[in-house]
């Protein structure tokens, strides 16, 4: 099979339906075998569970085209047991580990001409995702649901390099204590969006977030796990139960000690230290790392050593390591990629 005949270096990031997605239904206490089909449309009740009451998980990950030619996803296995923690907040039903896994394989496979070629700075980004489907209209759990892996071609989350961002302290909180923080649901997105929006409107790229406690601790921003480098260059994340465990961070942290022999910390990160750090940066599938410049705390701008021109130093060999795994340059730890084809 060909290519499909697409301009892989001026992708954007957003939606291209692609020929397959895979599809599963739990009814009766069970999920059914489970099916790959060309129709990218969903009919569900007008009462369906997850329109009343947001009952829905996802997740997000990505296959590309390796140095060697081989088409790989990375970790795979991480997202599908966090997405079996996520359905279980909510009180759905787990979708089996392997058979995620399995419906991933099966997606690429299935759309492997829009995979971009290696070198296009081009992925194919999968988007697992689980909902409601049967008609709830007290507030209770569904008990009917559907799983679904669709694919779409994106283009490099930054076009020309990645040039360090400008993010603000939020106003709002993200997550409680003892919330949802920690689990990949529609719910913590949706309740972002007004936050992010007036950011934007603001000429800022991101929101940080603080404990909603006490509001003194730094916890994430709307979508992205944070990372911050010491002036001695120790790796320092926050630690708190209420975010959500970035499967980019925990690559990155086993990338900083074990392959780049730096001291690694998780711990709560107060905001009034952030100004004793000379590195920051936001970490996720999309960008793998997002280099910020500055935090703006209310008009007060705390500004990063390593400036608002380029990736700084040690964010850099973090960035470049990973990237390096996940495109066949550099020797994975075993089992971290999944090769499709």
């Amino acid at each position: 099979m060909a290519k499909k005949d697409i301009d892989w270096h001026n992708l954007g990031f957003g939606y291209v339906k692609t020929d397959k997605r895979y599809v599963s239904n739990f009814k009766d206490s069970a999920w059914d075998d489970g099916a790959l089909i060309s129709d990218d449309t969903i009919t569900i009740s007008e009462c369906a569970g997850v329109l009343q009451y947001a009952q829905t998980v996802f997740e997000g990950l990505k296959a590309y085209t390796t140095e060697d030619g081989h088409v790989v996803c990375f970790r795979p296995d991480l997202n599908a047991e966090r997405l079996e923690q996520s359905a279980k907040r909510l009180e759905m039903p787990a979708f089996p580990q392997d058979r995620f896994v399995d419906a991933v394989v099966q997606t690429v496979k299935a759309n492997i001409d829009y995979v971009p070629p290696y070198g296009s700075g081009a992925t194919l980004y999968i988007r697992p995702y689980m909902f409601g489907t049967n008609a709830v209209i007290g507030v209770k759990p569904a008990d009917e649901y559907q799983f679904r892996v669709f694919t779409t071609p994106v283009g490099p989350y930054f076009k020309g390099g990645a040039k360090p961002i400008t993010i603000r302290v939020s106003d709002f909180d993200r997550a409680a204590p003892h919330g949802t923080g920690h689990i990949k649901a529609g719910l913590n997105y949706a309740m972002s969006l007004h936050a992010i929006v007036d950011a934007h409107n603001q000429g800022f790229a991101e929101n940080v977030y603080l404990d909603a406690a006490t509001r003194t601790k730094i916890e994430e921003t709307g979508g992205a796990n944070i990372l911050f480098i010491t002036k001695d260059n120790k790796v320092v994340t926050p630690k708190s139960n209420s975010i959500l465990p970035s499967i980019t961070r925990r690559s990155l942290l086993i990338v900083a000690k074990e392959y780049l022999g730096l001291e690694v910390e998780e711990r709560e990160v107060y905001l009034d230290e952030v100004k004793d750090f000379a590195e920051c940066g936001l970490c996720g599938t999309a960008a793998v790392i997002s280099p910020v410049g500055k935090i703006n705390d209310h008009g007060k701008e705390i500004c990063f050593p390593s400036g608002m021109e380029e990736m700084g130093p040690i964010t850099k060999k973090l960035y470049e390591t990973l990237t390096g795994i996940q495109m066949g340059r550099i020797e994975a730890p075993k089992g971290w990629i999944k090769v499709i084809e």
